[in-house]
C-alpha cells in the first residue's frame, strides 16, 4: 500500500541535485514521493555496480532500505509523462535539438515474467533474443542527446495471456502494436510538449516495409531522414512504356505506383542523382571515412500516394545513398523528405543518430538502465524515466559549462 511509504530520514543535504529534483518532481502529490524520487535519482548517478534498491539506499542513505524504494518505483501512482515533459523542456531550454532520434533499446532477460519479455527478433542484432524491446526518442544536438520518451513494445502473445498481464499489472490499453505505430505515438507525445520541432531520424533497415511510417510522419508534418535496408520495399513511379497493339490508339502515358527494393532503385536512378564526396562517421567512436553520396528522386510530391487523400500533396521524397568507392553496391540507404540541395547537411544530420545510440549505451553502462528488477508495467516506465532524468542532470551540467564564457587571461605588464 502506498500509505506505508515514508520519506527517508537523514537523507542527502540540499544541493544542485535537490533543486533539479524539486523542479522535476514538484507535481508529485506527496512529499515522501518527492524525497524518494531524489534518493533514487542520486543512487542511479552514484551507486557502484548494479543500481538495485539495496545498493541505491546504502549509497545515498548509508543503510539498506529496499522495501520503500521498491514501493516507490513499482507501485507509487506518479505519472512518468509529467517528468518526461519537464525533462524535455529543461534540456531544450539549454540547447535546441537538431533532431528527434528514435532508437531501439534491448533489455536482455533470463526469465519470462518481466513485462513484455519474450523470445523475439531484434532488428539491430539480426537475431532472436529473450528480452524486452523498447523505443526511446531522444532530443539530439552536437553536444549531446537526451532520451525523453519510452515505448515498451509488447509481443503479440502478451495480448492473449491474462495471467501474464495480471502479474505485470498491464493496463487494458497496453497492447501489441506495430513498431511504426509506437514511433508515431512517440512523435505525437513530444509534439504535445513545449519542445522545438526538428527532423525525425530512425533506423528502419531491419524492416521489410517503411511506407506506413513515412505516411504517418508526412501526415504529422515533421521532416524525416529514415535509414532503410537494401531490401526495403519503397513506392516509386513506374514509367515504363506499355505495349501498343496494332490498330489501337495508344493511351496517354501514365505512371503507376509500384514497390521496388531500395537497392534496385539506387541502381536504376544513379545516373539521375546529384553526388558529392563527403567525410562522415556513423557514431562518435567511429573513424572518419570519405565516401560518395548520391541524392536520387523517388517522387515529385504532387501526385497523391497510396493512403494519402487527393489534394494533400507531400514534400518530394528522395533516396540518399552512401556508395563507397570501389564497391558494386551502396552501403547505406536513407529516405527523406528534407530539402536535398545541401547534401552535407543531410549527412551531418545522419551522423546525429550515432550520438543518440551512444547515449543509450551510456544509460546502460553508467546509470543502470537495464538493472530494473521489478516486473510491473508501471515500474518499468518509472525506472527508465528516472534513469533518463539522472542522465539529464549531468547533461545539463555539461551544457552549462559549454555555455559559460572563458575566464579572461591576465595580461602581463611590459616595461
Amino acid at each position: 500500500m502506498i500509505s506505508n511509504l515514508r520519506a527517508p530520514r537523514g537523507g542527502p543535504r540540499p544541493d544542485g541535485v535537490s533543486a533539479y529534483c524539486h523542479d522535476l518532481f514538484h507535481h508529485f502529490a506527496r512529499s515522501d514521493q518527492r524525497r524518494w524520487g531524489e534518493v533514487y535519482l542520486r543512487g542511479l548517478r552514484r551507486a557502484g555496480g548494479r543500481r538495485t534498491p539495496a545498493n541505491i539506499s546504502e549509497e545515498v542513505l548509508g543503510r539498506r532500505l529496499v522495501q520503500p524504494i521498491q514501493q516507490f518505483v513499482n507501485q507509487s501512482p506518479w505519472e512518468s509523462g509529467d517528468v518526461r515533459r519537464r525533462l524535455a523542456e529543461l534540456v531544450t531550454a539549454a540547447a535546441a535539438p537538431q533532431a528527434w532520434v528514435v532508437d531501439d533499446v534491448v533489455f536482455a532477460k533470463n526469465g519470462t515474467s518481466s513485462v513484455g519479455v519474450a523470445r523475439q527478433f531484434v532488428p539491430a542484432a539480426g537475431r532472436i533474443v529473450n528480452c524486452q524491446l523498447a523505443l526511446a526518442t531522444s532530443l539530439v544536438h552536437p553536444h549531446g542527446a537526451q532520451p525523453v520518451t519510452w515505448r515498451l513494445l509488447l509481443p503479440p502473445q502478451w495480448d492473449a495471456d491474462p495471467e501474464l498481464r495480471a502479474r505485470a499489472h498491464l493496463p487494458a490499453e497496453a497492447r501489441h502494436l506495430p513498431r511504426w505505430q509506437h514511433l508515431l505515438d512517440s512523435v505525437d507525445e513530444v509534439t504535445g510538449w513545449e519542445v522545438p520541432t526538428a527532423p525525425v531520424l530512425a533506423d528502419w533497415s531491419g524492416e521489410p516495409e517503411v511506407e506506413p511510417l513515412l505516411l504517418g510522419l508526412e501526415e504529422r508534418g515533421p521532416g524525416y531522414l529514415v535509414e532503410v535496408g537494401a531490401d526495403t520495399a519503397l513506392p516509386a513511379r513506374d514509367r515504363r512504356a506499355r505495349p501498343v497493339l496494332p490498330g489501337v490508339r495508344p493511351a496517354p502515358r501514365t505512371s503507376a505506383v509500384v514497390h521496388r527494393r531500395a537497392a534496385e532503385l539506387a541502381d536504376e536512378l544513379a545516373p539521375q542523382g546529384d553526388r558529392a564526396v563527403l567525410a562522415w562517421r556513423r557514431g562518435p567512436a567511429d573513424r572518419v571515412r570519405h565516401s560518395q553520396f548520391l541524392v536520387l528522386p523517388l517522387s515529385d510530391g504532387h501526385a497523391p500516394r497510396p493512403g494519402r487523400s487527393a489534394g494533400a500533396p507531400a514534400a518530394p521524397r528522395r533516396l540518399v545513398v552512401e556508395w563507397p568507392f570501389g564497391r558494386p553496391r551502396p552501403r547505406t540507404y536513407w529516405v527523406t523528405n528534407l530539402p536535398a540541395h545541401r547534401l552535407p547537411d543531410l549527412v551531418a544530420l545522419a551522423e546525429l543518430r550515432g550520438r543518440s545510440a551512444d547515449t543509450v549505451e551510456r544509460l546502460h553502462r553508467n546509470y543502470g538502465l537495464g538493472d530494473f528488477e521489478g516486473r510491473s508495467y508501471r515500474g518499468w516506465h518509472h525506472h527508465v524515466t528516472l534513469v533518463a532524468a539522472a542522465h539529464g542532470y549531468d547533461l545539463l551540467g555539461r551544457l552549462r559549462r559549454l555555455a559559460a564564457p572563458e575566464p579572461a587571461r591576465p595580461v602581463s605588464a611590459t616595461g
